[in-house]
């Protein structure tokens, strides 16, 4: 977009899809802006009705340029029932969420960490990793606060997803036996965070 002259304006996030959140976009838009161009991230879409309807109301284009989340459906169903085991099970993190009526894909199971922040979040995916558990941050930096598009505004849901976040192992070849790792592992530790948040 930038190679076509046009100048970035970002929005927040919506804190349980950790997509575009219509509101957000609703209220950065000027009579400058020409278009929204959503992201979907780590399997859930964007909400691409009510910021297809947002832009039709004011007079914008909508540039899906992300690529949508598409499984296999035998590898959907799988991840879906791996994502469903861990979502009943961990506990001292929250666990993804699906706005209503959208199917959640779990191209990466992603879950915030509690507390205060990233030191926390960091200590606890260290200690996950010390139990051979293959987490990883999945952003490091907000994209407003990089280097290539540093931009003078605060978007306190995406610079909190920053801070909080960590992607846990899940694939439709997990296993129950790696999934109960994963499990035992994250419950293990939820007395490290609750110690770290004090």
């Amino acid at each position: 977009m930038r190679e076509l002259g046009a100048r970035p304006v970002f929005a927040d996030i919506e804190p349980r899809s950790l997509c575009l959140d219509p509101d957000s976009v609703d209220a950065v838009v000027t009579s400058s802006t020409v278009a929204v161009v959503p992201v979907h991230l780590f399997g859930h879409p964007a909400d691409m009705v009510c910021l297809q309807g947002l832009a039709q109301r004011r007079g914008l284009q909508v540039v899906d340029v992300g690529v949508r989340p598409h499984v296999v459906a035998v590898d959907a169903i799988r991840r879906r029932q791996c994502a469903s085991y861990l979502d009943a099970r961990l506990r001292g993190v929250v666990v993804p969420t699906a706005a209503t009526g959208i199917e959640h894909a779990y191209t990466d199971y992603v879950v915030r960490v509690p507390g205060n922040g990233r030191p926390d979040r960091d200590a606890f995916k260290r200690a996950l990793q010390a139990r051979g558990v293959a987490c990883y941050v999945p952003v490091r930096t907000p994209a407003h606060r990089t280097a290539e598009f540093r931009a003078d505004v605060r978007l306190p849901e995406s610079e909190r997803a920053a801070d909080e976040t960590l992607a846990l192992p899940l694939d439709a070849s997990t296993t129950n036996r790696e999934l109960q790792r994963v499990v035992s592992a994250c419950n293990g530790l939820g007395g490290l965070v609750m110690e770290s948040a004090c």
